[in-house]
C-alpha cells in the first residue's frame, strides 16, 4: 500500500482537504466535514493533487460540469453502489433520496440510501449535494447547508448563463 498524502484546495466553500495515494483520489473533505476523514500518516504533498484543484476551479469558474479523476472509494458494496448512482447524476439537477433508492432498484430503502450518501467520501465530485428531501427541502450534508445551498445554486447560475449564452 503506497503512502496516503494529502493537501488543501481552496475553493469557494473554503478549503477542501484531498486524500489520496498519489494516483487516485481517496477523499475530498471540508474543514468541519462530517464525519471527519481519517488521515492519520498523510504526508503534505500539494503536487499530487494539481488536477485536482485545475479541475475543481474550472468547475466553480462554470468551466466545467464533470471531473475526469481517478478515484479510490473505499465502502462498502452497498455505498460504493449508491455513489456510482451519485455520480451518475447529470450537472444541475437535484433527486431526493427515494428516486436514488429507485435507480438502484431497491425502492422504499430511502433511509439507508441516505447513510450511503452520508458516507460520501469525495465530495463535490461524487454530488451527494444534488440530494434534496422527499419535499424538495434540503437535508443533512457533510460540509453543512451552507456549503450544499451554494454548490446547488452554482449550479443553477452556470446552466443560466449557458442558456442565456446560447440564446444570443
Amino acid at each position: 500500500m503506497s503512502t496516503l498524502r494529502t493537501t488543501t484546495i481552496d475553493s469557494p466553500v473554503g478549503p477542501l482537504r484531498a486524500v489520496g495515494d498519489g494516483e487516485a483520489l481517496h477523499g475530498l473533505y471540508f474543514p468541519d466535514h462530517c464525519p471527519a476523514p481519517r488521515v492519520n500518516g498523510a504526508v503534505e504533498d500539494a503536487g499530487a493533487f494539481r488536477d485536482l484543484g485545475e479541475q475543481l476551479a474550472a468547475w466553480f469558474a462554470g468551466e466545467r460540469t464533470e471531473f475526469d479523476l481517478a478515484l479510490e472509494v473505499r465502502g462498502t458494496r452497498f455505498q460504493r453502489r449508491i455513489w456510482a448512482a451519485l455520480a451518475a447524476l447529470p450537472f444541475g439537477t437535484t433527486v431526493t433520496y427515494s428516486y436514488i433508492a429507485a435507480a438502484v432498484g431497491l425502492p422504499g430503502s430511502a433511509r439507508a440510501v441516505g447513510h450511503a450518501v452520508a458516507r460520501n467520501p469525495v465530495s463535490i465530485i461524487v454530488p451527494c449535494h444534488r440530494v434534496v428531501g422527499a419535499a424538495g427541502q434540503l437535508t443533512g450534508y457533510a460540509g453543512g447547508l451552507d456549503r450544499k445551498r451554494h454548490l446547488l445554486d452554482h449550479e443553477q447560475a452556470v446552466l443560466g448563463a449557458r442558456a442565456v449564452s446560447t440564446r444570443k
